[in-house]
């Protein structure tokens, strides 16, 4: 079984915790891993930077033009994370546009996830009628998931092709602009939490966007498995580098 799909079983809200693989040094993005499960983070989403991030807020901008000023590759992420799974156990997922996985080659790329022991992708802009009939095949060859998004603007017929598509978690995006820290949320987006609750789906939801402290994380998984933190936790590294990740972790929880 892969390891999200372990985790996903247990009788606990998840937190996912996503940063700029290379920010803010180059060489910090083991280190950040490591920190972070070991104050109790779920699971990793390990951002590959790249050059027109369109669906990132500028926090998330700001962090992936500054990894590619630092130097960080597609290759020398690999490189970094080649002997990750002899410190760390907790599910990692690599995500970011579908350019870059192209340009390695998806099955090389795949095969370079399955080796490190990456559990799944997050691809945004990779559409699922096209991973469906060319990379699917691929994807499971390598034990990979494929974790596909969704938003308040997603219509039920494509949420239940998408839920049947899936074999570990679907992104609940919260809303339908940019990522970026909120400060709670509102009754539409609360509509939508209860809308996707009540679809009953086989595959169990993380939530993503808006998430930034404890009330939002609470808020957030108040009707979904678990939520995601990124641009909150880029600001955190931002301000105090690949420190203090403890204390940040325990504002959440």
């Amino acid at each position: 079984m892969n390891r999200i799909q372990s985790k996903l079983q247990e009788d606990q809200k998840l937190l996912s915790i996503y940063f700029t693989a290379g920010y803010p040094n180059l060489g910090d993005t083991v280190q950040i891993i490591q920190d972070l499960e070991k104050n109790g983070v779920d699971l990793i989403e390990i951002g590959l930077p790249f050059s027109d991030p369109l669906a990132d807020g500028p926090t998330i901008q700001a962090s992936s033009t500054q990894a590619l000023h630092n130097g960080m590759t597609t290759e020398l992420l690999f490189n970094q994370l080649k002997d990750i799974r002899k410190t760390v156990s907790i599910p990692l997922i690599i995500m970011g546009y579908f350019n870059p996985v192209y340009q390695y080659g998806v099955e090389a790329f795949c095969k370079k996830c399955q080796e490190i022991g990456i559990d799944g992708l997050i691809l945004p802009d990779l559409p699922l009628d096209v991973y469906l009939e060319d990379y699917e095949a691929i994807f499971k060859k390598y034990g990979l998931i494929n974790v596909f998004l969704i938003t308040p603007q997603t219509s039920e017929e494509r949420i239940r092709l998408i839920d049947d598509a899936s074999d570990g978690f679907i992104y609940m995006v919260s809303s339908a602009s940019t990522t970026g820290a909120k400060e709670g949320f509102g009754e539409a987006q609360q509509s939508y939490f209860e809308r996707i609750a009540a679809m009953k789906l086989k595959n169990p939801q993380i939530v993503g966007f808006g998430i930034s402290n404890k009330a939002t994380f609470d808020q957030a998984t108040q009707r979904a498995k678990g939520a995601i933190i990124g641009s909150a936790f880029i600001k955190h590294l931002d301000q105090n580098g690949p420190k203090k990740i403890d204390g940040f972790v325990r504002g959440i929880r």
